[in-house]
């Protein structure tokens, strides 16, 4: 969908709606194929990802995208790598949590 000097690029997935807005030079073939793979990686770190995944975890989803897109350019095609790295970080969340935790108890 044209709006002004953009394309709107959409895909619903069992009632969420990802959305994305790119410039009309862009291909949005490939837009769609990353909302794919980002719904992809949702599903597998989530289970069936649903709206309250999302807007609970939203920091993780974030981290998901982040890891998918870098300055608006596609930045990692392959979900294994992606979901490596989120559960890396998830590692390193835990750790810190436990770090803190033994130092309040003393």
């Amino acid at each position: 969908v044209e709006y002004g000097d953009m394309i709107i690029v959409y895909r619903r997935y069992a009632g969420l709606y990802f959305v994305f807005g790119i410039d009309k030079d862009d291909n949005p073939l490939i837009v769609l194929d990353l909302i794919h793979l980002f719904v992809e990686v949702l599903d597998h770190y989530f289970g069936s990802v649903c709206e309250l995944d999302i807007v609970y975890n939203f920091h993780r989803a974030y981290f998901i995208l982040d890891e998918l897109i870098l300055a608006g350019h596609h930045q990692e095609p392959q979900k294994s790598i992606v979901l490596a790295a989120v559960a890396k970080q998830d590692e390193l969340v835990e750790e810190q949590k436990q770090t803190f935790a033994n130092f309040l108890t003393g």
